[in-house]
């Protein structure tokens, strides 16, 4: 009989199983949210995650196409950068929303949702979309080093791989320890474009009417492929299992009361720190516009190729420091935050415990043993392939996270009260297809174009 109530249990709220131990357990629900006092001092003690999903929005994977776009098109693409952060704020919010209110995250989820066979295959497709956006980050750094330090660029990306050893220090400090260094990070990639900026004399009028989008998008068929790269490549499909994850760190009252607050609270978090992503990211497109597409040069594309322009063109060297120490943070806190997507996915989808180090080792070897081989064998082109490649792969993974987050948190089943009402359900279903289109249109241009 005992059986069988368990059974309607699990088919009344909507899942094929029952909800597993969390994944992260050494820091789940290890953050006290204050009983008394004011809103502000809840809301900062649920601050910080969003910053850690915000990390993925300015990973050295969207550099290229934002330097890119202002090379060659001056502001007019900074409408496609808000366009494209109004997306990630919303699915950012369903995916802290999924967490707070089932207590599963996105990839637990999955696993309990659909069966084995397709859960199987999503899992191995998330895998796969970590390794490339790792690849990207280590990439990044390893470019980041050689332009500032001159260390060649195989050896940059070896060095890589000792950031596992300050993850697994941190995160035996406790999570806050993590957060606060992933805010140093962005603070920082902010304080340098924020002065490359100033050095760069951008004309202000041009940059507010480059938030209004135009006609000449969508008209410009070289301006669409770069519009659509940047939307497409902007919402990265591991940080939608991440956030649904670290909501849990904090300690949320269980009650209908208590998760609301904690939806609204995770929401502004998630909501102000992708504000920040969104001034690095059109910070790069702004710097990018002011220097080489005034000066005439709108073929620039290449990090490289951007580092060792700038110096000349504003005139000063602190221009390309700025920049290299800025990518060279990014990819840093890139890594942070991938190594921990990937120990929540391989927990979520497969319900194995792995240790800490043993799970961002294997992350980390996954990414650094194809970036070594292309690195040695094709030099520094290679590396700009396969920064492309990771964002192929990267769009090819994005629906199979998307589709079931809104799935999830439409099922009424599921999020009782919670669930999405009818006028969010539509705004979520047209993003989601909007961005599958995009990726789709961007592979077929990849691959045939």
């Amino acid at each position: 009989m005992s059986e069988n109530i368990k059974k309607l249990a699990a088919v009344d709220d909507g899942w094929r199983n029952k909800r597993t131990q969390p994944t992260l357990p050494e820091v789940y629900r290890s953050l006290r949210i204050p009983k008394k006092g004011s809103w502000i001092k809840k809301f900062l003690a649920f601050a910080g995650p969003g910053y850690l999903v915000a990390v993925g929005y300015m990973d050295p994977g969207n550099w290229a196409t934002d330097i890119a776009g202002g090379s060659q098109f001056g502001y007019t693409l900074l409408s496609v950068i808000l366009l494209s952060n109004l997306m990630a704020i919303l699915l950012q919010a369903l995916a802290g929303k999924l967490g707070i209110v089932t207590g599963r995250d996105l990839a637990q989820a999955c696993r309990d949702h659909y069966s084995k066979p397709v859960a199987m295959v999503l899992w191995i497709l998330c895998e796969l979309a970590i390794a490339a956006c790792d690849l990207a980050e280590v990439i990044g750094s390893a470019i980041a080093l050689n332009l500032l330090f001159g260390i060649p660029l195989i050896y940059g990306v070896i060095i890589t791989a000792l950031d596992v050893l300050v993850v697994l220090l941190l995160q035996n400090k406790g999570f806050r320890y993590i957060e606060t260094l992933v805010i140093i990070l962005i603070l920082t990639i902010g304080a340098c474009f924020a002065t490359e900026i100033f050095l760069s004399k951008p004309d202000v009028g041009g940059i507010l009417k480059g938030f209004v989008p135009s006609t000449e998008i969508i008209n410009n068929p070289s301006m669409l492929y770069i519009a659509i790269g940047i939307l497409g490549a902007t919402v990265m499909p591991h940080n939608l299992y991440l956030h649904s994850s670290i909501v849990q760190t904090r300690q949320y009252d269980r009650t209908t009361l208590g998760k609301r607050q904690a939806i609204k609270f995770a929401t502004w978090d998630s909501t102000i720190a992708l504000f920040f992503a969104l001034f690095i990211n059109a910070s790069i497109l702004i710097v990018s516009s002011a220097a080489f597409h005034k000066a005439g040069m709108k073929d620039v594309a290449e990090i490289g190729d951007a580092y060792h322009l700038l110096a000349p063109l504003l005139g000063t060297t602190l221009g390309s420091i700025l920049f290299g120490v800025a990518l060279l943070a990014s990819g840093q806190n890139s890594t942070l935050t991938g190594t921990l997507a990937g120990q929540i996915v391989m927990e979520g989808f497969l319900n194995i415990r792995l240790p800490g180090w043993l799970r961002r080792l294997i992350t980390r070897l996954i990414a650094i043993v194809p970036a070594v081989v292309v690195t040695a064998l094709y030099g520094e082109s290679g590396t700009a392939q396969l920064l492309i490649l990771s964002q192929v792969i990267l769009s090819l993974q994005l629906s199979f996270a998307v589709v079931p987050l809104i799935q999830f948190t439409s099922d009424k089943k599921k999020m009782g009260e919670f669930a999405n009402p009818l006028w969010l359900k539509v705004i979520a279903w047209i993003v989601a297809i909007v961005i599958i289109s995009l990726n789709a249109y961007l592979l077929f241009q990849t691959f045939f174009g």
